[in-house]
């Protein structure tokens, strides 16, 4: 029998990491990106200390080997590094690890045929999505994302809706899991995916896994009972976290900030993650800062699928980043950072020169991109306690190797990490003031096992896939958009292009 199904006969969902059980550190004589919450401003403490105790940090110090520390207190040497809160990934389905370079030239048609949740569910057993939901997870910790908000559309039973939820409590890292309610079949509708996700919660005993809510029918069904029950679920149980789909242009994916006011949830307290955002009109903007809701930014996805994001950068102050589909490209936050960063620069320096002018300043800092990798993912998740080193915050934190061969030199920590560092640069991660990664290596029990049931899966899931035909991308999507014609790019003198074949 495997793991899971071991697991899935548990009465109670709990991780380890209970309050007994946390020890006190110090992060000490490094240079620290904190944040200053009366001014709302990053600020820098170099040879600076931070004391972590119950998972939280309790006191920063502009000084190394501060005195006054509770006797025991582990000493975590950071000379020469810098200390970044973790980052925060707003948008990702992790299930789909097992996929992994598979989708290296796909395109967004291609993939709802291919390997989205509308298609997928025959290749996967619930012990397939246990292991790759769980690695996925253990990639993002390595990478310093310490915070993810998954949009779990893998509900296509019972089984396979409780070991994304199983993966998420085992890994350690802190997971709002927003469970995705559709019909996905006769059997296993919204009215028992409701009753599932009711039995979930009322068995969560994780300080670390939130049992949150995902929905794409709020444009389609705005008034149909499967929408009301969701809307009475969200206010009975006192859910903490609604997310969604919306692109709209030609690809008219629904669920607009516009549509989500009209049933009345935007205009509430309920934290609300409006995934891509592509194309928001003027009005969805202002409906975002009048509600205080949020997007999340996929930079790398928007650019590798095709949906673009044309007014993303018009609403910066109500934005976070996220990953979206890691099996096609890059697991972490900070090269979604670094691409936002200098995509945008190219965007709002192109207007300039458009212009026949020069631009007299840059449009967008490190600071700035920092910010949204950052503590912007804390406040699109509704807790400011996420994404900042401050006391009272929690202790979720990165560690960067400051004399690293990428890093050696810097001055700025900030332009350090955003501009020049890579995951390799990563010595510590914490999460909850504990360590998930330490002196560059996952610290996890039995990692070499995980690893190897991870490619028993993916060697079988990837071998079907290999024998499955592309689908066809003539005539018109599925939301009735056509599919239109697109430059082929040459690379190579004389004949062919360079383009060559996928070598999976």
């Amino acid at each position: 029998m495997g793991f899971f199904k071991i697991a899935l006969k548990a009465i109670t969902i709990f991780h380890c990491a209970t309050a007994g059980a946390y020890s006190t550190k110090l992060l000490n004589g490094g240079t620290i990106v904190a944040f200053d919450q009366d001014s709302e401003l990053l600020q820098v403490i170099r040879n600076g200390s931070i004391l972590i105790e119950d998972g939280r940090v309790t006191s920063l110090f502009d000084t190394s080997s501060p005195d006054n520390v509770p006797a025991g207190t582990e000493v975590i040497d950071c000379t020469n590094n810098i200390i970044t809160p973790g980052f925060i990934d707003t948008h990702r389905h992790g299930w789909q690890t097992v996929f992994k370079t598979m989708g290296s030239n796909t395109t967004l048609a291609e993939y709802a045929w291919r390997y989205s949740a509308l298609v997928a569910e025959p290749l996967f057993t619930a012990d397939d999505l246990y292991i790759s939901q769980l690695t996925g997870i253990y990639e993002a910790l390595a990478a310093g994302v310490t915070t993810i908000l998954d949009h779990a559309h893998h509900t296509w039973t019972p089984e396979h809706s409780a070991a994304g939820l199983y993966a998420s409590v085992d890994s350690g890292a802190r997971v709002f899991f927003a469970y995705a309610f559709q019909n996905a079949s006769a059997e296993f509708g919204i009215p028992e995916q409701i009753s599932q996700w009711r039995e979930l919660a009322s068995n969560m005993s994780s300080n670390l896994t939130e049992l949150v809510v995902a929905y794409d029918d709020w444009t389609g069904n705005p008034n149909g009972a499967d929408t009301l029950a969701l809307i009475d679920l969200i206010h009975e149980s006192n859910v903490s976290l609604m997310t969604t789909h919306h692109i709209e242009g030609p690809l008219m994916l629904p669920n607009s900030p516009e549509d989500i006011h009209r049933i009345g949830l935007l205009n509430s307290s309920l934290p609300i993650v409006i995934s891509h955002a592509s194309y928001l009109s003027t009005r969805d903007g202002a409906l975002l800062r009048s509600t205080n809701k949020h997007i999340s930014i996929t930079p790398e996805s928007e650019m590798h699928y095709g949906h673009l994001h044309p007014t993303s950068h018009l609403i910066l102050d109500q934005a976070s980043l996220g990953v979206d589909t890691h099996f096609t490209f890059s697991t972490d936050i900070l090269t979604q950072a670094r691409l936002w960063l200098q995509s945008t620069r190219y965007r709002v320096f192109e207007n300039t020169m458009d212009r026949w002018q020069i631009p007299a300043r840059s449009p967008f800092s490190v600071n700035q991109a920092f910010l949204l990798a950052t503590r912007n993912g804390g406040l699109a998740l509704g807790r400011k306690d996420l994404g900042v080193i401050a006391a009272g915050a929690k202790a979720d934190i990165v560690v960067w190797n400051g004399r690293s061969p990428a890093m050696l030199g810097w001055a700025d920590p900030i332009a350090a990490v955003i501009l020049h560092a890579s995951v390799g640069d990563i010595e510590h991660v914490l999460v909850d003031g504990e360590f998930k990664k330490r002196n560059g290596k996952l610290v996890i029990d039995g990692y070499a096992e995980v690893q190897d049931r991870f490619l028993t899966s993916a060697e079988r899931i990837q071998s079907v896939l290999k024998s499955t035909p592309l689908p066809s991308q003539e005539g018109r999507f599925l939301t009735g958009a056509p599919y239109g014609y697109v430059q082929q790019l040459d690379v190579q003198r004389g004949d062919g292009t360079g383009y060559g074949p996928s070598f999976v």
